[in-house]
């Protein structure tokens, strides 16, 4: 594996189709300042996501993982005027950090930050009946992967779309004798994903700056 090439070409694509953007800059300044962990999406992963609410045409969309908000920043620039972003978050210290980078970014209202687990407040959401969501964003702990999938299934209806970050684990997601809570939830996501009727997708493997990693791509067909 060559991590410094992987590194190069990934600010290379960056500076070649990004514009440099103050605002991103300083959340994740302010995120490492408040000592939170570098485990945001590189920026040209963070511009897919942009790119994938657009091409949805989603209006509503849940994150899992909000962290200092980064990538929620992404995925809120890609609703139009009227949409509307909800993010969950675990810790109110990440929650704090990631409302003042939305704030700066002029996203603060349309963006929610809820904090608690995400299992608890996916639930809550299912039983007062909130409305489906377009766009799916699952970017937290992957031992949780199942649970939010079959929640995020009760909060999405035929057209939804659910992106899972992280579902490679730097291959360890097809060691089938691996011990790693991590890496045996996305393995679990995997194979619910696969067997739910109501599902069509795929998982790509990338490499970049993030190292060895991947993605799913799922679309609700029938609800």
């Amino acid at each position: 594996m060559d991590n410094d090439l992987w590194d190069s070409v990934d600010a290379h694509l960056v500076a070649t189709l990004l514009e440099p953007d103050p605002v991103l800059d300083a959340a994740l300044a302010d995120s490492s300042a408040a000592g939170l962990p570098e485990i945001h999406v590189a920026p040209n992963q963070g511009k897919l996501l942009s790119l994938l609410v657009q091409v949805r045409g989603a209006r509503r969309v849940l994150e899992v993982g909000t962290l200092g908000g980064y990538s929620t920043i992404w995925l809120a620039r890609g609703l139009p005027a009227d949409g509307r972003l909800v993010s969950l978050e675990l810790e109110e210290h990440n929650a704090s950090v990631a409302r003042a980078n939305l704030e700066r970014a002029g996203l603060g209202d349309r963006v929610e930050v809820r904090v608690g687990p995400a299992a608890d407040t996916l639930a809550a959401m299912v039983e007062a009946g909130e409305e489906p969501f377009d766009l799916v964003f699952l970017d937290a702990d992957k031992s949780g992967y199942p649970t939010y999938l079959a929640r995020a299934l009760e909060l999405s209806r035929p057209g939804t779309v659910i992106v899972a970050d992280n579902v490679v684990r730097g291959g360890a997601v097809a060691d089938a004798s691996t011990t790693d809570p991590n890496a045996i939830g996305v393995q679990r996501f995997l194979a619910d994903a696969a067997a739910d009727p109501r599902l069509d997708g795929t998982a790509v493997q990338t490499v970049g700056s993030k190292g060895h990693d991947g993605f799913a791509l799922l679309v609700v067909t029938d609800a």
